[in-house]
């Protein structure tokens, strides 16, 4: 299935998490923040978080500076 993540095309199989498209992305989960159709997904809740065909994902780096 189709999702896409911040404004790209990423392919996951069928049943697949945020989990498992943070991992995919190779991205330290360290200072993410995730949001799956302009809703936060909770990090405690990424591996229960199951994305569908279709699915807008915005993931952000927190940073810090002033």
């Amino acid at each position: 299935m189709r999702v896409i993540c911040n404004g790209s095309e990423q392919d996951l199989a069928d049943g697949a998490t945020v989990q498992n498209l943070i991992e995919q992305l190779e991205l330290e989960p360290r200072g993410l923040a995730v949001a799956v159709n302009d809703a936060l997904v909770p990090k405690t809740r990424w591996s229960l978080a199951v994305l569908f065909a279709g699915d807008r994902v915005t993931v952000i780096r927190a940073a810090q500076g002033g």
